[in-house]
């Protein structure tokens, strides 16, 4: 599992820049869960990479408001498979935080027919309703 994070195709996390911490954890593994450290804590410094563009590291520190990033993982008995999980959690994330901004929706108004067969069904509704009624 060491080794560069790929985010997307332009962005690589070096691995030096994965603070990685292990410990047991609570969740499944029977009997071994009390001697082996599979759960699993990876830190990124976002404030401090070098891997991200000045744009692209100003988009994220603005979207996560934090310039560090923990990620734990727990709910594998493995280690190898936490890992796995919080590495892919945390390029999930860090790709979630340097998408670009969705386009602005152009306001426009109902088109004419749009507004007509609006108004038409509400008269069918209408007169329908005024039939049921007692003279």
């Amino acid at each position: 599992m060491p080794g560069p994070l790929v985010v997307n195709d332009a962005v690589v996390i070096p691995d030096a820049e994965l603070v990685w911490r292990f410990s047991r954890s609570s969740g499944p593994g029977g009997q071994g869960v009390n001697t082996t450290d599979s759960r699993v804590e990876l830190t990124f410094d976002l404030s401090a990479t070098t891997a991200l563009p000045p744009a692209l590291k100003a988009r994220a520190l603005d979207r996560l408001g934090t310039g560090t990033i923990t990620i734990a993982a727990s709910e594998y008995r493995s280690q190898l498979r936490n890992r796995e999980a919080a590495a892919h959690r945390l390029a999930q994330r860090l790709r979630e935080a340097i998408a670009p901004p969705p386009k602005r929706r152009r306001p426009t108004k109902p088109s004419r027919g749009s507004v007509e067969r609006r108004i038409a069904a509400k008269k069918h509704r209408s007169d329908l309703k005024r039939l049921r009624r007692e003279p």
